[in-house]
């Protein structure tokens, strides 16, 4: 929204062609060939929930933002396969979280990356870690290859494409506040992109930490020592979100933790 083709294009040809065409192979022990995965949100209706084990029994695990597991694997699993964010939510996240294992997802050698660009300062940024040096812009003074520690890998960083996440906005989170004046502010939460990602990888998707409709009885982070209210900030729609997971979860297209209490969390 808030810039042009001819401004990124720099930093467009700079990324690299993916080395696989499939960002997530068949696992070896998939007898029926299917991809089986789990995408782990930040709700605090994971507090206590005890799915880490049912987590990390997945082929893969999907995490997004501030996906801290270091104390609470127990809850959340300890397993990342595939980490979305944007360049904000990972510079953010690495200060605020420094001193526990947040850099383990930067440094993982199994761990994929996908960048969600959302805006100018994500292509500024990019165009700083893929040139090996200081971004400018927003980020002006941050050099992003540093905060990789030396175990910045090409071949595991994916961009996903902005048509991807138009399509996402327009199809599927196609939001009331559209038709607002606050239309350009709008766009889905990272956590959407990556489940929908998910759903376009995996064959089979089961949905953990995401906003349900019961959420003010829970933290908003599973992570906190207090608990806080969700915000509903105005670039986002997360009465859409509520309602969108409920009704993936009701047709069958994916399975999503509503909490101990709901018999449908029951595996069969």
């Amino acid at each position: 929204m808030e810039y042009k083709y001819d401004e990124i294009r720099a930093t467009v040809d700079l990324i690299p062609k993916p080395k696989f065409l499939k960002l997530l192979p068949v696992p070896e022990s998939a007898k029926d060939g299917c991809i089986r995965c789990a995408v782990v949100g930040l709700s605090g209706i994971l507090n206590n929930s005890k799915m880490g084990k049912e987590i990390d029994s997945h082929d893969y695990v999907f995490r997004v933002n501030g996906a801290l597991t270091q104390g609470y694997e127990e809850d959340v699993g300890n397993k990342t396969s595939v980490y979305v964010h944007t360049a904000f939510s990972l510079y953010s996240s690495l200060h605020k979280f420094k001193k526990v294992d947040h850099q383990r997802l930067l440094q993982n050698e199994n761990t994929k990356h996908v960048m969600i660009p959302e805006g100018l300062r994500d292509f500024e940024w990019l165009q700083g870690l893929l040139q090996r040096k200081e971004a400018t812009g927003h980020f002006k003074g941050v050099r992003p290859l540093e905060l990789f520690k030396g175990h910045f890998n090409e071949s595991r960083f994916y961009v996903l494409h902005p048509d991807f996440l138009r399509y996402i906005r327009y199809r599927f989170m196609l939001s009331e506040q559209t038709q607002r004046k606050v239309w350009a502010l709008y766009r889905p939460t990272n956590g959407a992109f990556a489940l929908f990602l998910a759903l376009h990888t995996c064959d089979i998707v089961d949905v953990y930490g995401y906003i349900t409709e019961d959420h003010k009885k829970y933290s908003n982070y599973y992570y906190e020592k207090l608990k806080s209210r969700v915000i509903f900030y105005i670039n986002h729609d997360y009465g859409l979100e509520i309602k969108t997971w409920k009704n993936l979860h009701d047709a069958g297209i994916l399975k999503l933790y509503q909490g101990k209490g709901d018999l449908n969390n029951t595996k069969t």
